[in-house]
C-alpha cells in the first residue's frame, strides 16, 4: 500500500511540474540612465526577451518621455540596460524541489522513529 500512494504523490509532483512549462517566461525590463538618474520601465508583454532587449535603445528610453531624460541631447546623457526577471516558472520550480527535499527528509526520520519504536515494542514483549 504505501508503494502505491509513494507512486501516486510521485505522479502528481511530476504532472504539476508539466504544467509549470504553460508559465508566462520571464518579464524583461529597460533601465534607462539619464545623467545619473535611472527609472526601470517593463517592457511590453508581447515582446520576446530578445526582442525586448533589441528595443531597449537609447532613443526607445527618449520616445518613452522619462521626466528624468527630458533635457537629454546628447548620445553620452542617456545609458540603457536590458535584463529580465525571474519567471514564476524558475520559482515554482525552486519551491517544488524545497517541498519535496523536505517531505523526503521528513519520511526519512519518520521512518527511522518508527522503526526505533517498534524495536522498543518488540524488546517489551518478549519480556
Amino acid at each position: 500500500m504505501s508503494h502505491i500512494l509513494t507512486r501516486l504523490w510521485l505522479l502528481n509532483v511530476m504532472a504539476m511540474l508539466v504544467n509549470l512549462s504553460t508559465v508566462k517566461a520571464a518579464s524583461s525590463f529597460c533601465k534607462c540612465t539619464c545623467f545619473r538618474n535611472s527609472t526601470i520601465v517593463r517592457m511590453p508583454d508581447e515582446l520576446s526577451a530578445t526582442q525586448a532587449c533589441l528595443e531597449c535603445t537609447r532613443q526607445w528610453c527618449l520616445d518613452y518621455n522619462l521626466p528624468i531624460c527630458k533635457d537629454a541631447l546628447l548620445e553620452t546623457d542617456v545609458t540603457t540596460t536590458c535584463f529580465q526577471r525571474d519567471s514564476v516558472k524558475d520559482e515554482s520550480i525552486v519551491i517544488v524541489f524545497i517541498i519535496v527535499a523536505g517531505g523526503l527528509t521528513a519520511w526519512s526520520l519518520a521512518k527511522l522513529g518508527l522503526t526505533k519504536w517498534q524495536e522498543r515494542r518488540q524488546q517489551s514483549t518478549q519480556l
